[in-house]
């Protein structure tokens, strides 16, 4: 009866184990258990020689296209930081000179398609380095006021000014880019100013998702109690004097230099030329550029520069994506000439 009972418990055991098998097992269908149609391609000769010509071919009419197009961007680029004493801008590129002003005459010797655009570049500046990157509030950017009285210690070393909280807080906002530039046309001994556009010069998502300004008005009291960056000149409400909507976080130039760049050297939009005499571009002529130098680049060896260029399909001038593509390209052409020369040496028959 021991002997049965023992029995039947491990038949009994045996059955539950089998059902909870049963019970994971996928279904009984072509799909779950891998009974489908498959093809696996075979990689001959056959295949792979001519692949690699038509990749080739079409990488290098790609490189073509592109490398082509660069070429047809016009640009024109003129460094302002003032080194040389020949410069316009030599004395104000002395650190004690304040409210320095320059003026920078150049020429242009055929139309400058537009729209064109206008960017200040920077040289050996390191936006990319970590504890600069993370030297910022973003609650206090996305306009908590509770973050205004309180930054956050990522603001470190610029965080508070005589125990008076900074808004905005950190190393990015305090070294915020501030020559500002207007540009003369001379027509017939008369300077002529060229109207530069600032609105819509930032990304989308920052100006209406990432960054956004306390719900105050006037937007002057959410900073009472607070002080502006160390370096700037006046704070966040009056950026933007001439625009009551363009000031605080929301601020054109201010989103534009928050976006660090990647590389040390980099240009940054400041404006477009799209209005009135200039929409199809900057024409023939003698220009001036007034610079207001505020920014100082001489202590870390750094160079300061505008840039005037139009764009294309592909964007700004870009040599190096058509120079890849077609060194991609002749090389797969390249490797597809030894192969096939490999093929028709060393091939051996089908059977083997």
């Amino acid at each position: 009866m021991v002997g049965k009972g023992v029995a039947s418990r491990l038949r009994r055991e045996t059955m539950v184990k089998d059902e909870q098998e049963s019970s994971n097992r996928p279904d009984n269908t072509a799909f779950t258990q891998q009974r489908l149609p498959a093809w696996q391609p075979m990689l001959s000769a056959g295949i792979v020689i001519p692949g690699f010509v038509l990749i080739g071919l079409a990488f290098i009419g790609i490189g073509v296209a592109l490398f082509v197009t660069s070429q047809g961007i016009q640009v024109l680029e003129i460094d302002y930081t003032g080194v040389e004493q020949k410069s316009p801008c030599f004395r104000c590129a002395n650190s004690n000179e304040k409210n320095c002003v320059c003026n920078l005459e150049f020429s242009i010797d055929r139309l400058l398609k537009g729209p064109v655009f206008f960017y200040y570049g920077l040289t050996n500046y390191f936006q990319n380095y970590r504890r600069y990157g993370v030297s910022k509030d973003d609650n206090q950017l996305s306009g908590d006021l509770d973050y205004f009285q309180s930054p956050s210690d990522t603001c470190s070393p610029y965080e508070y000014d005589n125990n008076v909280p900074i808004v905005p807080c950190g190393s990015i906002a305090n070294s915020m880019f501030n020559d500002t530039f207007k540009l003369y046309q001379t027509v017939n001994g008369v300077k002529k100013q060229v109207p530069l556009d600032g609105k819509g010069i930032a990304w989308w998502s920052d100006y209406n998702i990432k960054y956004r300004n306390p719900s105050v008005t006037p937007l002057k009291n959410a900073f009472n109690g607070t002080v502006k960056p160390i370096f700037w000149s006046k704070p966040a409400y009056e950026l933007d004097p001439t625009d009551s909507t363009n000031n605080g976080f929301i601020n054109q130039d201010f989103l534009v230099w928050m976006r660090r760049a990647a590389l040390p050297d980099f240009r940054k939009l400041y404006r477009r030329i799209t209005h009135e005499d200039y929409k199809e571009g900057l024409p023939a002529g003698n220009y001036s550029l007034e610079i207001s130098y505020n920014y100082p680049v001489l202590s870390f060896d750094g160079r300061k520069k505008v840039v005037f260029s139009n764009v294309s399909w592909m964007g700004g001038k870009n040599e190096f994506l058509g120079i890849a593509y077609l060194v991609i390209g002749s090389l797969c052409v390249f490797m597809s000439i030894v192969m096939l020369i490999v093929y028709a040496k060393f091939k051996f028959p089908e059977e083997d």
